[in-house]
C-alpha cells in the first residue's frame, strides 16, 4: 500500500481509469456483436448505422489508448469488409 499522499491519489487515480476503460472495453464488444448479428441477419441498413456507430467508438477509445492504433484498425477493417460483403450479396 503506498505511504505518500501523492501516492495514494494515484493509486485511486489509478482504479477510476482502469474501470473507465473496462466499460470502453465492454461498450465495444456489445457494439461489435450487435454489428455482426446484424451482418448475420443480412439487415444492410441497420448494420451501417451499427457500423458507423462502432467507427466512432473504436477511433475515440483508440484516441484514449484503450486500444492499440493497430487493433483498431482491424477491427474496423473487418467490419467494413463483412458489410461491404453483405452489401454485394444483397444486390
Amino acid at each position: 500500500m503506498a505511504n505518500l499522499k501523492s501516492a495514494k491519489k494515484r493509486a485511486r487515480q489509478n482504479i477510476v481509469r482502469q474501470q473507465h476503460n473496462q466499460a470502453r472495453r465492454s461498450e465495444l464488444k456489445t457494439l461489435t456483436k450487435k454489428f455482426f448479428d446484424a451482418v448475420d441477419t443480412q439487415d444492410v441498413t441497420q448494420a451501417k448505422e451499427l457500423l458507423r456507430n462502432a467507427e466512432s467508438k473504436i477511433a475515440r477509445a483508440k484516441g484514449k489508448k484503450v486500444l492499440k492504433p493497430n487493433a483498431a484498425s482491424r477491427k474496423v477493417s473487418a467490419m467494413a469488409k463483412r458489410l461491404s460483403a453483405l452489401e454485394k450479396k444483397s444486390a
